[in-house]
């Protein structure tokens, strides 16, 4: 479990694009301030197997635009594949919402009746010279495209999100958002 340990490591923690939205804010008033808080939370679900050797996470992601914050958190598992580390979104577990799903608000959730969800493409991440890579893209509806493209290394967290419908964009911006650890560097080992 080194290649996941290694890529857990750096994506964990908490983040935020500040450097980035200053630069941009200026000639893009809609481009957004951004963090993402990435917290393993195995420790907050019951039931794992005693040879689970995955790790679940939850990533609180904020997005203010206009002085408007709106929060967007989900469940992910990452596992340790032979071509590299597959993350597979979850369903918002029963009992939360957008705006009560956070590290801190859960209790205990029950690996059992955890779903992932099916309609979320799993990503494949694979490293090369530091540097992992990878992504997906879901058919969320038949008419509803949704692209994921992230580049994680010890710098930066970079993340390219768009939603299309109909194959016009709804969602996403020309540039990735690029996060910069704000804290939470983990060590190494």
């Amino acid at each position: 479990m080194d290649r996941l340990d290694d890529f857990i490591r750096i994506l964990t923690g908490h983040f935020d694009n500040r450097e980035q939205f200053e630069e941009l804010k200026k000639e893009n008033e809609k481009f957004p301030y951004a963090e993402h808080v990435n917290t393993i939370c195995n420790d907050k679900i019951r039931s794992l197997p005693e040879d689970f050797a995955g790790y679940f996470m939850v990533e609180e992601s904020y997005y203010t635009i206009g002085g408007n914050t709106h929060g967007s958190p989900h469940l992910f598992l990452f596992t340790e594949e032979e071509e590299g580390v597959r993350l597979t979104s979850y369903d918002m577990p029963e009992g939360y919402d957008k705006s009560s799903f956070t590290y801190e608000s859960i209790t205990e959730l029950d690996y059992h009746v955890l779903k992932p969800s099916e309609k979320f493409v799993p990503a494949l991440y694979v490293e090369k010279d530091g540097v992992w890579e990878g992504g997906s893209v879901s058919m969320f509806s038949p008419v509803l495209k949704f692209t994921l493209f992230e580049r994680f290394s010890e710098d930066c967290l970079e993340v390219t999100e768009t939603m299309e419908v109909n194959g016009k964009r709804t969602f996403g911006y020309d540039v990735p958002i690029l996060y910069r650890r704000v804290q939470g560097a983990p060590e190494r080992s």
